[in-house]
């Protein structure tokens, strides 16, 4: 069993309703995110941004691997550091996309942290799908925060 990862956010709380400056009826610019916990053998991050309430499967929103791992945070709307790789989301693009959930429905936001034994040699644009199978058998801990949001 994988450590545990202790995500927070200064925009939102657990459980918590995302602010709209972090969703596509704001700036849609990506939430300051921190975590503390990443074990010492850790050899990269990662972190994902998907919403299982979506009409078929879940949404991706964000897929970033390769973070160095001894960072402890992300600023709102951070450029990526160096280093660092931005895979697809399911808007078609690479990089942060926010809540844009359909009018009248609430929806959960998993922000997923990462710990891994390895740097991925996944290439910018690599799929959800393609991380995950990548990453099976070398996760050291993870960790998560839960954010919501209704139009």
């Amino acid at each position: 069993m994988a450590a545990s990862i202790g995500v927070s956010s200064q925009a939102f709380s657990s459980g918590g309703s995302i602010p709209a400056r972090y969703t596509c009826n704001g700036a849609d610019v990506s939430p300051p995110l921190s975590w503390t916990g990443v074990p010492g053998g850790a050899h990269s991050l990662a972190l994902t941004v998907i919403d299982p309430d979506a009409p078929g499967k879940p949404f991706v929103h964000w897929v970033i691997f390769n973070l160095p791992p001894a960072s402890s945070d992300l600023s709102e709307g951070a450029a990526p550091p160096g280093g660092s790789v931005q895979g697809r989301n399911d808007f078609g693009s690479n990089g942060y996309r926010g809540p844009c959930p359909p009018p009248g429905s609430r929806h959960h936001y998993h922000f997923h942290v990462y710990a891994l034994d390895i740097m991925t040699s996944l290439p910018e644009g690599s799929s959800n799908s393609s991380f995950q199978d990548a990453i099976k058998g070398h996760v050291l801990a993870t960790g998560e925060i839960v954010g919501t949001f209704k139009r």
